[in-house]
């Protein structure tokens, strides 16, 4: 016993509707969760009279987190306040050609380990540029994020209300 023509096409039409509802909803809920994770992937900034600002959400887990550069080149920043410097894993130093310094010995909350210093030419969060930003290469350091610490901070001036983060550099 076959099918007709007209049900078996009605068929696949109802498979195909259904393939394509699942894969919209996975792009829908894949994109959800990356804004979640990272709500600054397209920072935007604010020019005053003598200043930028830039200011960030919170992500899911109250962190700010945010995607800039490097010397030009794409990083993914945790905002820290309780690093002293700018902590980048080793593999992105290696990967961007900075240079070991000397070395130096690092408390962290997983104990004592060792980096390296080194310096940045650049580094940008939107708008706000910094130069010659000292920093540290953390072999010990997993994934791709920048710890940004407070060797950046410090040249900004921030205030956190609620789920927002204002940065504020003053141009000279």
């Amino acid at each position: 016993m076959s099918q007709a023509p007209g049900k078996r096409a009605g068929r696949v039409m109802l498979v195909l509707a259904w393939a394509a509802g699942l894969f919209l909803a996975t792009r829908f809920f894949g994109d959800w969760e990356q804004r979640q994770a990272n709500p600054n992937s397209q920072i935007s900034s604010q020019h005053g009279d003598g200043y930028v600002e830039v200011r960030l959400l919170g992500n899911g887990q109250g962190h700010f987190v945010a995607d800039g550069l490097i010397n030009g080149q794409t990083v993914h920043f945790l905002l820290d306040t309780g690093a002293t410097d700018v902590a980048i894993p080793e593999s992105l130093a290696r990967q961007f050609s900075l240079e070991r310094g000397a070395p130096v010995t690092l408390s962290t909350a997983n104990g004592r380990t060792e980096g390296y210093r080194t310096r940045l030419d650049s580094l940008q969060l939107g708008d706000i540029l910094l130069r010659d930003v000292r920093a540290l290469v953390v072999p010990g350091l997993d994934g791709e994020q920048v710890l940004l610490g407070m060797s950046a901070l410090k040249q900004l001036e921030f205030t956190q209300r609620g789920g927002t983060l204002l940065l504020r550099q003053t141009l000279k």
